[in-house]
């Protein structure tokens, strides 16, 4: 019984989270545990288990006679969060060059300056779900080149509320061209060893990416 419990609460952790990131569950969004457990489709328990999770990492916030509400994406969570990403993005580079371990960098260059190019050359529909994946290879590379357990839990729980916060406002594709752009300055850093200069392009993508969000 314990098992199943758990399995449970499990599965509706992660679909709670599913629905947090794909945007089925929106930036200050209001609902009632009712309505999250049809939405899940797991028993109450469970979902008021994930619900506290959740809350424990400001995913949502359980206002009395209001209901839950998700993040907002308010001009203070938008800077917090990308400045934790920035901060640990450079320690990520720093770790990553000191130690020499940036074998997969090749690959992740090649993908950014293949989306970069499609981007400055088509407008197709499905292009922003792939940049975004690639987007995100390079804030992994970093992100694992922390190799520490508690910084890594830490950067993905704000990988979500930065998730939530990229629902507000679509991955267009002059954004695709300038974030790939400013992606490959950082990879360039990394290969060359300069830890000052990937500092310095994680700045300034986290600048660039803050002024996309119309925050300053």
């Amino acid at each position: 019984m314990a098992k199943d419990g758990l399995a449970l609460g499990d599965e509706a952790q992660q679909e709670l989270l599913t629905a947090l990131r794909s945007g089925a569950l929106r930036e200050g969004q209001f609902v009632s545990m009712s309505q999250l457990v049809d939405l899940l489709g797991r028993p109450l328990a469970p979902v008021r288990d994930a619900v506290k999770q959740a809350s424990a990492h400001g995913f949502l916030t359980t206002l009395p006679k209001r209901g839950i509400q998700v993040m907002e994406a308010t001009p203070e969570t938008i800077r917090a969060c990308l400045d934790f990403r920035m901060t640990l993005d450079q320690e990520g580079a720093r770790r990553r060059i000191s130690t020499g371990t940036l074998g997969d960098l090749p690959t992740i260059r090649a993908h950014h300056e293949e989306i970069r190019d499609k981007a400055a050359s088509t407008s197709g529909a499905d292009l922003p779900p792939h940049a975004i994946r690639v987007d995100l290879s390079l804030h992994d590379h970093l992100a694992a080149g922390l190799d520490n357990p508690l910084l890594s839990d830490a950067y993905e729980i704000n990988r979500v509320r930065i998730q939530i916060i990229q629902n507000v406002r679509p991955f267009l594709h002059d954004r695709i061209v300038s974030a790939m752009t400013e992606h490959l300055a950082i990879i360039d850093a990394l290969e060359t060893r300069d830890t000052d200069a990937a500092c310095t392009a994680i700045q300034t993508h986290c600048t660039h990416t803050l002024r996309w969000w119309g925050v300053t």
